[in-house]
């Protein structure tokens, strides 16, 4: 038997990456040059193995083979080597749980990330936008990544925790997650646990970070248990109020652990956390390198906000060309830029048999890339995201993923990146520092972890009515994508 079924939709191709290493695989070319390893794949075929160390895996190259496997999570659930590094992490959260929990969890969670409570948000949002970019020195140098991850730090901690966690522990949160997302992926690239039970420098610091953030989440939950503070009542509350509430067994339902409360507030507050903080420092690294696109937003910014500093909830559907400077910067470079999946029983997927327990990954980074689905796959041009632009394939477009998994915090997200960069771009005209030559490095996620830029203030030109979006277009004669970052790929799927 040769491992392959017939498949009638689709003359699918299969094959396998040449420069597999012993014992390593192709983990030093994923380590050393990630984003290049993935690019030479489709030309191996629509689903290609690759070898994690020892580990054999598939990874699919076609939108639509991914666009099957995100709609089947029953058959291809969360695992492999990534779960698995990351459930010590996260324990059972969202992020890591298993197909038969997830609907349950997504349920208690959903409500604290609908819409209206987003624009309820939007408020914290831009306050804490402008705390930070406030205070930036003229013609200064700033880390905006840090400050990037400040800022999504203290806006998630808000939410989930109002203001029971304070500066110094968001701030350790801060630098602890940046030293947990460093290890994650080198432990995901080379799947060898003894590796990573030798007392190395490195590894006694990954295991301190992940100790001291469920440390500081546990405290702040006890702080909680005893009164010490309570959520604002003002604001409906915070999420540790609805998993208190849940774990109490209010409302009927089933109550809730203790351990899953504290598994879903550290899932929430490092993805919350990292992913925006990245695409936000992307957002503003591509902006300076695109001036084109930097004056078309400078110049809805000053028409929509009028003279003001700080958007608001009101704001938001008049920031049409920033909402598409956030979407191609998750386009351009995803934070989520690989992901992976495990088959629960045996399987067909492009024509091959797959068995239970067989690892499938697919990557945002590459699928945004295609040229079959985005012209120019390699230049940023937020009007592919103008309403009147047409769709793209779907599968193609998937920082958030898509059908019963797709991430419970997309809305917040990108409404928490739009606030942010129309907050900056009020006040200032970001520059890279002379001989800037970082590259995006992924680690467990894709961005700009060092970007040091100078800060120019701007002079804001008159206030007007604000520009027809279609105004905002340029007339490529290529059709380019209309979908948000939200829905693309969705096809009208239930998300819960």
């Amino acid at each position: 038997m040769n491992g392959t079924a017939p498949d009638i939709q689709h003359a699918w191709t299969v094959g396998t990456a040449p420069g597999i290493f012993p014992f390593a695989g192709h983990a030093i070319a994923l380590f050393r040059r990630p984003l290049d390893f993935l690019n030479s794949l489709p030309s191996h075929g629509d689903l290609v193995e690759i070898r994690l160390g020892p580990l054999r895996a598939w990874m699919a190259c076609h939108p639509e083979l991914v666009h099957q496997v995100l709609m089947d999570t029953r058959t291809f659930d969360k695992g492999g080597p990534l779960y698995d590094r990351l459930r010590p992490l996260m324990g059972d959260g969202l992020v890591t749980c298993r197909h038969d929990t997830y609907r349950r969890q997504r349920r208690l969670l959903q409500t604290d990330f609908r819409p209206s409570r987003v624009t309820g948000h939007t408020e914290l949002m831009s306050r804490e936008a402008e705390s930070v970019c406030g205070g930036w020195p003229t013609g200064g140098r700033v880390d905006v990544s840090a400050e990037m991850l400040a800022l999504t730090t203290r806006v998630i901690s808000r939410v989930l925790f109002s203001d029971s966690l304070g500066s110094a522990a968001a701030a350790e949160v801060r630098d602890s997650l940046a030293v947990i997302v460093r290890g994650l992926f080198v432990r995901t690239a080379v799947p060898v646990d003894a590796l990573f039970r030798v007392p190395a420098p490195a590894n006694r610091r990954y295991r301190r970070a992940v100790e001291r953030v469920h440390a500081i989440v546990d405290a702040v939950v006890e702080e909680r248990r005893r009164g010490a503070r309570r959520a604002d009542p003002h604001d409906g509350g915070d999420l540790l109020d609805t998993l208190l509430a849940a774990a109490r067994g209010d409302g009927g339902a089933a109550a809730i652990t203790e351990q899953e409360v504290h598994d879903h507030l550290v899932t929430l507050l490092l993805t919350g956390a990292e992913s925006t903080a990245l695409c936000l420092a992307s957002a503003f690294d591509l902006l300076a390198r695109n001036p084109e696109a930097e004056r078309r937003l400078h110049a809805e910014v000053d028409t929509v906000l009028a003279g003001r500093r700080r958007p608001g909830p009101e704001d938001l559907p008049n920031l049409t060309y920033t909402r598409c400077v956030v979407s191609e910067t998750l386009r351009h470079r995803p934070p989520g830029w690989l992901f992976m999946r495990v088959t629960t029983r045996e399987t067909v997927l492009a024509g091959r048999w797959l068995p239970p327990g067989a690892t499938v990954l697919y990557s945002p980074y590459l699928l945004q890339h295609d040229p079959a689905s985005f012209a120019a796959p390699d230049v940023f041009r937020p009007e592919r995201w103008l309403p009147q632009a047409a769709a793209v394939p779907p599968g193609a477009m998937l920082p958030f993923a898509t059908g019963g998994r797709k991430c419970v915090g997309d809305r917040f997200a990108v409404a928490e990146a739009t606030v942010t960069v129309a907050a900056v771009a009020a006040r200032w005209r970001l520059r890279h520092v002379p001989g800037h030559t970082e590259r995006a490095r992924p680690g467990a996620t894709l961005g700009p972890r060092s970007l040091v830029m100078t800060c120019e203030p701007r002079s804001r030109g008159p206030a007007g009515p604000a520009p027809r979006a279609r105004s905002l277009a340029t007339r490529t004669g290529t059709a380019v994508s209309s979908q948000d970052s939200r829905t693309a790929g969705d096809n009208g799927v239930d998300d819960a």
